[in-house]
């Protein structure tokens, strides 16, 4: 235990010293011996060291969703060179370097945060000893010795002897209880986090191997959490527990307010961006324009919800721009639903209707020479010196009729006597 210690000791001295300076604060308010005074340094550490990781976190966002991205591509190289290990490895080397991500890159938070777990678990566990380390020095031991909290002592485990738990001042039922709550606490948190990312921010329309890794790690974080978690002072398990709750208020944060593309959570979320821009049509941030320049600019690739959202759009006479902004559907960078600029259609002119004139109004009207069996047409545009009278019109297809009748029996009975080139004439008695 020692030399895991000294090779620790690095991060274990500057952990001490900022619990010992958040005691100094707490001590003051609280008093020096009591549990708040110290649960409250340790909750007040775990805060600082997330806030210090938040860049982390938002590139390990970037690269999870990078890599669900390559899933596809991924599996295509696996099976391309299933026999050719390290074709396959160069291959995936490549992907990730033309995409720009890195499979370790969602990993970093966790492996940053490890170093100060390690840290405030030998400085907890040094306390149960007896042993000064780093800021800690006897008279901050004996301190830390009192404290208690929900009445365990801060450096009591679930696995210690009574004798050494009276030492500390409490009873085995009062350790065994709060710790059994605190890793239950811990196992929940761990695990309603994890099931919230599969359930509202996992893309539904794609299945990939990674879907089944998150399902899996549903399960066993919890699993080891209760495992290990027997194994912890009850200064971890505060540690341990407030960065579970950190960390699921974090990834619901997220999930609502920068959901991964496909999955039920970007639903809900363009439901509430539409319903809001639908009342007041302005794009209120730099995260809100960039998220209408991605719709936009995926055209035809759009996923459901994303059309939804367009289509929703463009019923309260409003649409998506491509400079990222909503307004009305008549602007000059207007895009459609497919993504591309919008054209609005000319306005085709009105028809004008002719004035209803009398009948006497049309007889006095001059009308022009028409030639025998010429059809007229009456049509808007015409003037009404071209316009003709409804008499000389049913006189002239009248003619045209009885022309057209004529024409049609000379030429029946022309044709019935010399008869069809290539046909039998008809019989006489079928005429």
């Amino acid at each position: 235990m020692d030399t895991i210690a000294s090779l620790f000791s690095f991060i274990t001295t500057p952990v001490s010293w900022v619990i010992v300076q958040f005691h100094k604060l707490y001590g003051a308010l609280f008093g020096d011996d009591t549990g708040w005074a110290w649960g409250l340094s340790i909750v007040s550490l775990v805060i600082l060291i997330r806030i210090c990781l938040i860049p982390l976190f938002v590139k390990q966002i970037k690269a999870t969703r990078a890599m669900q991205t390559l899933q596809p591509e991924m599996k295509k190289i696996q099976e391309r060179y299933k026999n050719d290990k390290q074709r396959q490895s160069e291959e995936m080397m490549k992907l990730y370097k033309d995409a720009g991500t890195n499979p370790l890159a969602s990993c970093l938070p966790i492996l940053l945060q490890s170093p100060f777990f390690f840290a405030l678990y030998h400085v907890l566990n040094s306390i149960a000893s007896n042993k000064t380390i780093g800021f800690i020095d006897e008279a901050l031991l004996a301190s830390a010795q009192k404290a208690h909290i929900v009445g365990a002592p801060l450096a009591a485990k679930f696995t210690d002897n009574a004798d050494k738990i009276e030492a500390l001042g409490s009873s085995t039922t009062n350790v065994h209880i709060v710790t059994a709550v605190m890793i239950v606490l811990m196992s929940a948190s761990q695990f309603f986090t994890q099931r919230q990312l599969m359930t509202k921010n996992v893309d539904t329309t794609v299945k990939t191997p990674f879907m089944q890794q998150q399902k899996m790690l549903m399960y066993v974080f919890p699993i080891m959490f209760a495992v290990f978690g027997i194994n912890f002072p009850v200064g971890v398990l505060v540690y341990w527990l407030t960065t579970n709750l950190w960390t699921m208020g974090q990834q619901m944060y997220v999930i609502r307010q920068n959901p991964t593309p496909g999955s039920k959570a970007q639903a809900a979320f363009l439901e509430r961006f539409l319903k809001r821009i639908t009342m007041n049509p302005k794009v209120r941030n730099k995260r809100e324009r960039n998220l209408v320049k991605a719709i936009v600019a995926k055209g035809r690739d759009r996923n459901e919800y994303e059309r939804k959202f367009v289509n929703g759009l463009t019923k309260a006479g409003l649409a998506a721009q491509a400079d990222g902004t909503i307004g009305p559907k008549s602007g000059a960078a207007v895009v459609d639903e497919d993504g591309e600029p919008a054209e609005e259609a000319p306005a085709q002119p009105r028809r004008q209707q002719p004035k209803r004139q009398s009948k006497s109004q049309r007889q006095a009207q001059p009308t022009a020479p028409q030639r025998p069996g010429q059809r007229t047409r009456a049509s808007s545009g015409r003037t009404a010196g071209e316009s003709t009278t409804s008499l000389e019109k049913s006189q002239g297809g009248s003619e045209d009729k009885s022309s057209g009748r004529q024409a049609g029996k000379s030429g029946s009975t022309g044709q019935a006597k010399s008869g069809r080139k290539g046909q039998k004439p008809k019989h006489p008695s079928k005429k």
